[in-house]
C-alpha cells in the first residue's frame, strides 16, 4: 500500500500555534513602533512651528504669531498648519508648544 503525503492534525496544530505565538509578538511591537513614530512627527512639527515663529519674529518684532497668522505671512503653508493643529501645537508667546506634553 501507498503511504500517503501530507501534513497530520497534530503537525498543522502546532504550525498555527507557532503563527499565533509569533503574530502576538509582533503586533504589540508595531504598535509602539508606531506610537514612537507619531512622538518623532509631533516632536519635528514643534521644531518646524519653533523655526517659523522665531523668523517671523526676525521680521516682525512686535507681532504676536500663531499658526494662522504664519501662514498669511508665508512661513508656513496651509498643510503644515492643518498638519500642526492635528498635532495639537499650540504657540504661546514666542514658544510653539506640544498640548501631548
Amino acid at each position: 500500500m501507498a503511504k500517503r503525503q501530507g501534513f497530520t492534525l497534530i503537525e498543522m496544530t502546532i504550525v498555527l500555534f507557532i503563527i499565533s505565538l509569533l503574530v502576538l509578538i509582533v503586533l504589540p511591537n508595531l504598535n509602539g513602533q508606531r506610537k514612537r513614530a507619531q512622538e518623532i512627527h509631533r516632536h519635528a512639527m514643534v521644531t518646524v512651528v519653533q523655526g517659523q515663529v522665531t523668523a517671523y519674529l526676525d521680521e516682525y518684532p512686535h507681532g504676536h504669531p500663531d499658526l494662522s497668522s504664519l501662514q498669511k505671512t508665508g512661513y508656513l503653508s496651509e498643510q503644515q498648519v492643518k498638519q500642526a493643529q492635528q498635532e495639537g501645537i499650540t504657540i504661546q508667546g514666542d514658544r510653539a508648544h506640544d498640548q501631548e506634553k
